[in-house]
């Protein structure tokens, strides 16, 4: 408590005088017209409260009681929270709550936190590509041929480090620009979650064949030394659950985190990461939301390591034809789909 104490005096420094103005004087309406519940997700997903911070404001009680709270904390939150806070209540459709905290104020959007790309070294050398033998039903495929070591690609190299430099976590990593040491065992948590039998008041259609391809997955997880966790049928409150208890895991002995979610999917719009997956109740969540929960702030033994996300979910009404490709590389063979 004394922490988290430092923290929002902290935000309270970093935070706009004239922003935290308008939240006070207007602290009465916000209690009397402010739906939080709208406001979570996005308030997480854009980094201004923690999971723990909107389960604290949740337990507050009544809507007015987590209303209020949640002003009270906003207040702490430095000098993006009031910008977002704006853009979330236009994104849920308070309008007339936006409306008079902005009457007279010009309000910047905030940009989301750019991303900096990690450079991957390629080779100049191209596989080998022979026809595949199809089936007459469209055009020839094409597959990859395998790949032999010390044959078709030049030794990559790499440059000397101090194996015991510290790392995030408390681990080593060689050549931390450019590659992920993979190589403990097991590998790291997998988490697979198959969304199959839709209740009826979601008007979703039970999505036949998915534990097909979830057994799949699970197989082609536990070969690759991870440890894999299924679960079926899952709400939308019950996949944020699942998410939360990953986070909290200890992942310091690990070198990678996996999650799969197989579900209906829907549009949905954000700074980072657009889309959004289904409960089988039907609310949805964000895909934002959903690698919000691995990053290093709600997960601090995964800072440093690689956090893959595999969302089997339909974007939107419309499909798109796929072409089969299959990827063999050493002891990692893997089959996908391209669009076309």
């Amino acid at each position: 408590e004394e922490a988290l104490s430092d923290r929002r005096r902290a935000g309270v420094l970093g935070m706009d005088e004239q922003h935290r103005k308008i939240l006070q004087s207007n602290r009465s309406s916000l209690v009397r017209d402010l739906d939080p519940s709208l406001l979570y997700n996005g308030l997480l997903s854009k980094g201004i409260f923690t999971q723990d911070m909107i389960d604290e404001i949740q337990s507050a009680g009544t809507r007015r009681d987590q209303a209020r709270q949640l002003v009270k904390d906003l207040e702490t939150r430095g000098s993006r929270a009031f910008p977002v806070f704006l853009e979330c209540l236009l994104e849920t459709g308070q309008n007339g709550v936006a409306d008079f905290l902005q009457d007279g104020l010009p309000i910047q959007t905030p940009q989301p936190i750019p991303v900096q790309p990690v450079p991957i070294p390629v080779t100049s050398n191209p596989r080998k590509e022979i026809d595949k033998p199809d089936r007459g039903d469209g055009p020839p495929s094409r597959i990859i041929s395998p790949y032999t070591p010390g044959k078709d690609l030049p030794p990559t190299q790499t440059t000397p480090v101090d194996e015991t430099d510290p790392r995030p976590g408390g681990r080593p990593r060689s050549d931390s620009l450019q590659t992920y040491r993979m190589d403990t065992t097991p590998c790291g948590h997998c988490l697979i979650i198959n969304n199959v039998d839709f209740s009826q008041d979601s008007k979703l259609n039970n999505r036949r064949g998915s534990d097909i391809d979830c057994d799949r997955l699970e197989k082609r997880f536990k070969s690759f030394s991870f440890d894999v966790v299924v679960k079926k049928n899952l709400t939308a409150k019950k996949i944020r659950h699942q998410l939360s208890a990953l986070s909290k895991e200890d992942h310091s002995k690990y070198d990678c985190c996996v999650v799969i979610i197989l579900s209906h999917g829907t549009e949905a719009s954000h700074s980072r990461f657009p889309g959004a997956v289904h409960g089988v109740d039907g609310p949805i969540v964000t895909i934002q939301n959903i690698t919000n929960y691995l990053n290093g702030q709600n997960c601090p033994s995964l800072q440093g390591k690689p956090k893959l996300f595999f969302i089997q979910a339909c974007g939107g009404g419309q499909c798109s034809s796929h072409v089969p490709r299959v990827f063999n590389a050493p002891h990692y063979p893997v089959a996908m789909t391209e669009p076309q």
